[in-house]
């Protein structure tokens, strides 16, 4: 099929999206004529991704049928990798949860290979019985990504390295290795807000990530930003304390150093503590820093404002390069938002560029969902790019 004619295909399946729209309405909005329009959209219907939704009526032209996305006509496959767990939702068109699933795992301990082995059984059992195919999937890793070939660079916390994770999912999924996409989870959690979080409606976005590492995700105008080689965000190793502890990339001082979760952790409990328990996994320790927060344990409640003005002093140097018009405090730095903000706020107040006021801090509201639910845009969104990848069958609306 040639492009120009999956190109309005595809403007029209995006449109839709908004909801139900007249063939009149459609051609307005996409620029197309609504001769065109009527073939494109009885061609959708035939690949089952559009149907009839009732009559508009008013005005003083004849009511006119409204046509609307069918939704359940195909899904999408997101996949979270970290180092305590594995995930995995699928998603219809509308963006509706249909299944999901997390396992607690020692990724590191499994390797790349069983790893993939253990997430390739995790998606088999979130993925329709029917033995229907996802149109897309992305997989969330905490990592260096080259994500136009589909390879994490390097992931210390997973510790794997040159991983080709596209192609070894393909192998297992039986899925072509161009249906599977592969991205770092900060810039997924960037694009999990500004579709559906604290970032809809934003032009200039920046997500930072808590976890085990500390990673950020820029986005621009609707876009990510990458960087020449796809590394853009790795804030964790901006340097807040020349004077302070060696990070495992080799400098002294860095962001992960003072924010990383173990850390914090050891900042607010002694050694033995169950805060550093790890059958609790990253959740459960976060949760239980929380309620010591709330309850009034003085180390506990030191350890997180001293958190939030490192990162305010990092963000401070992050503001006044990249001029964002919200930062958003993503996974575990989510859970803590409510002892977090301020001190952002009172180090960037102090750390002033010019008389301009300074950018929102807000928590995330979808916490450390954010990533998955922006691999399951994604995953969905390679439909929207090509509805023909959907079969033609007998359907007219």
């Amino acid at each position: 099929m040639d492009s120009p004619r999956v190109a309005n295909l595809a403007a029209l399946l995006r449109a839709l999206r908004e909801g139900p729209l007249s063939r009149t309405q459609l051609a307005t909005r996409c620029g197309i004529t609504k001769a065109a329009v009527s073939g494109l959209v009885t061609e959708l219907s035939e690949r089952g991704l559009v149907r009839a939704a009732g009559v508009l009526t008013g005005g003083n032209g004849r009511p006119s049928q409204l046509v609307e996305l069918c939704g359940a006509s195909a899904h999408g496959l997101a996949l979270s990798i970290e180092a305590d767990r594995f995930a995995a939702v699928v998603v219809d068109l509308n963006g509706r949860v249909i299944a999901e699933e997390a396992e607690s795992a020692d990724v590191p301990a499994l390797g790349l290979h069983r790893g993939m082995d253990e997430l390739a059984l995790l998606a088999k059992r979130v993925l329709p019985s029917d033995g229907s195919r996802p149109v897309g999937v992305t997989i969330s890793v905490p990592g260096l990504v080259d994500s136009a070939a589909a390879v994490l660079r390097f992931a210390p916390t997973l510790r794997w390295r040159d991983a080709e994770i596209a192609d070894l999912m393909a192998a297992r999924l039986q899925l072509p290795a161009d249906a599977i996409a592969v991205d770092n989870e900060a810039n997924l959690g960037a694009i999990g807000e500004s579709v559906a979080g604290a970032g809809v409606g934003v032009r200039e976005l920046f997500y930072l990530s808590g976890g085990i590492g500390v990673g950020a995700g820029l986005i621009s105008a609707g876009s990510v930003l990458r960087g020449a080689r796809g590394f853009a965000g790795e804030v964790g190793h901006v340097a807040v304390d020349p004077n302070g502890d060696q990070c495992p990339c080799g400098r002294a001082g860095c962001l992960e150093t003072k924010a990383g979760l173990a850390a914090v952790l050891r900042a607010a409990a002694p050694p033995g503590d169950l805060l550093h328990d790890p059958a609790l996994g990253v959740d459960g320790r976060v949760a239980l820093l929380r309620e010591r927060v709330l309850r009034g344990d003085r180390r506990a409640a030191t350890a997180v404002l001293e958190l939030g003005v490192a990162l305010g002093i990092a963000l401070s140097t992050v503001v006044d390069v990249l001029d964002p018009d919200v930062v958003i405090l993503g996974g575990y730095f989510a859970e803590l938002g409510a002892w977090l903000v301020e001190p952002i706020r009172i180090e960037l107040a102090a750390r002033p560029l010019g008389t301009a006021a300074r950018c929102r801090v807000e928590p995330s509201p979808l916490g450390t969902s954010a990533p998955l639910r922006g691999a399951a845009h994604l995953a969905t969104e390679r439909l929207f790019a090509d509805p023909t990848l959907i079969p033609l069958v007998e359907a007219s609306v």
